[in-house]
């Protein structure tokens, strides 16, 4: 009598792990693209550093998952992505990214040993992580309204179904504009190359410049952590689950340094999509609802080898088309950030600082502005907590 709702229970929670895997995936991968490139590495580099991520953030739901026998959803860091999009290649080139990927894993191995750690990068003020988020994610967001304006019978498709889709079925807006570039591409795109299309690592002795490291290694952590980690650990909390953050901080943390010189930036606990997984879509038995964490890891491993594909199509698309989906892709987070960083009183001035020095595109000492958006936005709180009442 109970074999019935046990096999219904375990269903929902495969075919949640499935959505969760293929929103995650198509939702965010042109962001991830844009970032590595935009840090300096090729194509083979990019499509490299998309599969790792694939593979380590596929393996970290399913090893996690089955272990605390919890929905444990990882996901690459789409905040970090968006950081790296918004920055220049550094002075040490691609070398340089990866030596910060590498100190951001570090940074993450650190946080897992160090209690106090990561307790002190909680207490960092909403209002500031999320105005440098979206300062940082301003830039993105515009794009594709430029773009409209360059090649509107490219574009107009892409964003007109968004736009439907967002009004009739949310979360498939973004794959559902993807789809609609992907035609777009195949219709006005460049032709395809002949190269192979299977994945294949591409190695880069990481250069641990210590600009660099500032500016990317030291932000993509703080980014990744007050923009996806914390949050994903609330997001379980809410379907009454304990989140395994320390377990998930080492595997972040030791996949990020093993693979950041193939290309992995950074992965991390899963915020938005851990919802899909852990929440009643994936059955009414929350004791089973594990099973959609080791579904979606198994489908994102099975997604990697289209790595190749999804960069080389990427790189043949007419200009401002990838940009454009990373922008929309981009909308609800830079919506919910710069809600977050002006909806508290008493840290609007200091947020809006941030939010102003992060989207100004401020570099000093060769250190990108996300860094510096942080420095003003504390400076202008330290100073307003200082000041005569």
């Amino acid at each position: 009598m109970s074999a019935a709702p046990r096999d219904s229970s375990t269903s929902h929670a495969v075919a949640a792990g499935v959505v969760t895997a293929l929103v995650g995936f198509t939702s965010s991968f042109a962001v991830v693209l844009t970032g590595l490139r935009a840090v300096g590495a090729d194509q083979a580099q990019a499509a490299s550093g998309l599969a790792v991520v694939s593979v380590t953030m596929g393996l970290g739901c399913i090893v996690l998952s089955l272990v605390h026998r919890t929905p444990v959803t990882v996901a690459w860091s789409t905040p970090g992505a968006a950081l790296l999009a918004g920055a220049a290649v550094p002075a040490a080139g691609w070398a340089g990214a990866v030596g910060a990927f590498v100190v951001a894993g570090l940074l993450y191995l650190l946080t897992a040993a160090v209690k106090p750690l990561g307790e002190w990068v909680a207490r960092i003020p909403k209002a500031i992580a999320s105005a440098m988020l979206a300062g940082v994610l301003l830039t993105l967001c515009v794009e594709p309204f430029r773009a409209l304006a360059s090649d509107p019978r490219a574009i107009a498709p892409v964003l007109v179904t968004w736009l439907v889709l967002l009004r009739l079925a949310r979360r498939w807006a973004v794959p559902g504009a993807l789809l609609v570039a992907g035609v777009v591409i195949a219709v006005a795109g460049e032709p395809l190359g002949d190269g192979s299309l299977l994945p294949a690592l591409t190695w880069t002795m990481p250069d641990f410049d210590w600009r660099t490291t500032i500016a990317l290694g030291l932000s993509l952590y703080l980014v990744t952590m007050t923009g996806q980690n914390i949050p994903g650990v609330a997001v379980l909390e809410s379907f009454g689950y304990r989140a395994p953050l320390r377990s998930a901080l080492t595997w972040a943390g030791a996949s990020t340094v093993l693979t950041g010189p193939a290309g992995g930036f950074s992965i991390n606990l899963a915020a938005i999509s851990a919802a899909l997984a852990a929440g009643p879509e994936a059955g009414d038995d929350r004791d089973r609802r594990w099973v959609a964490g080791v579904t979606c890891g198994v489908v994102y491993v099975l997604l990697a080898p289209l790595s190749v594909l999804v960069t080389t199509i990427s790189a043949a698309a007419p200009d401002g088309i990838i940009a454009s989906v990373a922008g929309v892709a981009l909308i609800g987070t830079f919506a919910s950030s710069a809600s977050a960083a002006l909806s508290d009183t008493d840290h609007r001035e200091a947020g809006a600082i941030t939010f102003l020095v992060a989207a100004s595109g401020l570099s000093f000492a060769g250190i990108s502005p996300a860094f510096w958006a942080l420095v003003a936005g504390g400076v202008v709180l330290i100073t307003l907590r200082l000041r005569v009442r």
